[in-house]
């Protein structure tokens, strides 16, 4: 063979050796990197894998890229092949990504308003983070969330319109976690096909899970965090029981946990608890970033809670005490109501597994005139606290709440959305000048909790309130995180005053500030 004859025949060679490599799959490329031992273990994980998804064919394929990544992940740390495949236990997955979606869900009573009052920029989002003692590999929270998914079926959706109401519609697809970017809470795209209605995403030590309120509440969502971060520290190596609110992947979802609630309230009395005046606002100018800041202050829980029982109040009292002093410092205005709303759990009256919207809020209401001393106005708030936040007021407003979605159930979608925005500015920001949302404390299994060092829990913002408040206590640690509308630093500046003023310590952060 001539030298120009053999050339020829080994540029043809590895032309088709090139073509060979562009059409191989990614797990025979990753298999060509191991050892021959190892090749076997993971051809046959591969075959068992494709069982499992019947997905279209890229998200098929992005699926099986985040499996090798974990595997490569676990390789760099010493993990050996066959307990990463131990870990990554194909079983996980159930039938999930291998069924056709085919369930569908009416939303509860308390989330219809929000998806018919949702406009440019404007959607009732919320987030919940988990800070760990060590950095997020993204890799195993991947995996993580494509195991934790299918225990919460009513997560897996895609809202959809109707011809009465807007709907959760089931999807089968890859859902992605992602890196944080940006400010927290940003508007969802939920009105594309297979669009999710949460994120989640992880930042350094961080995980957090934004969900748009159709979804549901505070007490919901954190189960879902608790039970994909369960499963994360699992993929870690780590032991972590199936209790205290993190739920076990393997079992079926129960109907109770997706059940409305509030089909409970059978007008057995009248409603009532909606008639409410416009509320003062605080001052600054409305940015156009929403939010254009969020704040974190950190106490020490123990001494906020003997803080608040010495002043003979719970710590939902004392906050909201201190917001009303700190509101008043940062409006301009003379006359008027301050009024802050404070979201009750109905859990806590009934015995109830729903891991959907089940929560009424309260109004405490004070005059301008009236907000002078901490001392002073603590037993109004407490009162009201107390007697607005009772399960007998919050069945009449429940009662409302579903009197208003039966009055209109057979108007079109059409003429149901400008009239319930309309109701959602009244009823709900115009009537408030602030929210505190306390979920509490979280409580985890031992083996869990030795992982994690707080939580937080921010609101979105919305376009009137220039600041929502939230907080969430985990081991001896409170943190009270403040979500802007405006660079107007009054309000914030002030509760740091009066916190340090009452003998607490609180270590502030946060995000950038996104000036206009």
């Amino acid at each position: 063979m001539s030298t120009d004859t053999a050339s020829i025949a080994g540029h043809k060679e590895m032309k088709k050796i090139r073509r060979k490599k562009a059409t191989a799959t990614a797990p025979e490329l990753y298999m060509n990197t191991l050892a021959e031992s190892e090749r076997e273990i993971i051809d046959t994980y591969f075959q068992r894998l494709a069982q499992y998804i019947d997905l279209p064919k890229s998200q098929h394929e992005d699926m099986e890229r985040d499996f090798i990544k974990a595997l490569q992940y676990y390789e760099s740390t010493g993990v050996t092949i066959e307990e990463a495949t131990d870990r990554m236990a194909l079983h996980k997955l159930g039938g999930f990504y291998a069924h056709p979606p085919l369930r569908w869900y009416s939303l509860d009573s308390a989330a219809k308003i929000y998806p018919m009052s949702m406009g440019y920029r404007r959607m009732s989002m919320f987030r919940l983070a988990v800070y760990l003692k060590e950095q997020i590999v993204p890799e195993l929270l991947q995996i993580a969330l494509t195991f934790t998914i299918k225990r919460f079926p009513s997560f897996a959706t895609t809202l959809k319109r109707g011809f009465f109401w807007h709907y959760l519609d089931s999807t089968k697809r890859r859902f992605v976690i992602e890196p944080e970017s940006g400010h927290p809470c940003k508007p969802l795209i939920v009105h594309t096909s297979g669009s999710q209605s949460f994120r989640v995403q992880y930042y350094r030590n961080r995980i957090s899970a934004e969900f748009f309120h159709v979804l549901t509440d505070a007490r919901g969502g954190m189960v879902f965090l608790n039970t994909l971060t369960a499963e994360y520290l699992r993929l870690l190596g780590h032991e972590i029981p199936e209790a205290n609110g993190v739920f076990d992947i393997g079992a079926a979802p129960s109907e109770s946990e997706t059940r409305d609630e509030f089909r409970r309230f059978k007008q057995r009395r009248k409603g009532s608890g909606f008639r409410q005046g416009r509320a003062l606002q605080m001052s600054g100018r409305l940015s156009r970033n929403r939010p254009c800041q969020v704040l974190h202050f950190e106490l020490e829980l123990p001494a906020l809670l003997n803080l608040a029982r010495s002043k003979g109040t719970t710590i939902t009292g004392l906050m909201v005490a201190l917001m009303f002093l700190a509101c008043k410092f940062a409006t301009e205005e003379n006359r008027g109501d301050i009024r802050i709303q404070v979201p009750v759990n109905m859990r806590k009256f009934y015995d109830s597994r729903t891991i959907r919207n089940f929560a009424m809020y309260c109004g405490i209401s004070l005059k301008l005139s009236e907000i002078t001393t901490l001392e002073e106005i603590l037993p109004e708030i407490g009162r009201q606290l107390t007697e607005r936040s009772a399960q007998e007021v919050m069945e009449e407003m429940a009662v409302s709440t579903m009197n208003i979605v039966r009055s209109v159930r057979f108007l079109p979608l059409f003429i149901k959305r400008p009239v319930a925005a309309t109701l959602h500015g009244f009823l709900g920001e115009n009537a408030f000048t602030n929210t505190f949302s306390n979920i509490g404390a979280v409580d985890l299994p031992p083996q869990m909790a030795e992982h994690i060092t707080k939580f937080d829990f921010v609101l979105g913002s919305g376009t009137v309130n220039r600041a929502y408040c939230g907080m969430v206590s985990f081991a001896d640690t409170a943190v009270l995180s403040v979500t802007k509308l405006t660079v107007n630093p009054s309000f914030e500046d002030k509760m740091y005053e009066l916190l340090v003023g009452c003998g607490l310590s609180p270590k502030v952060s946060g995000s950038v500030l996104y000036e206009d």
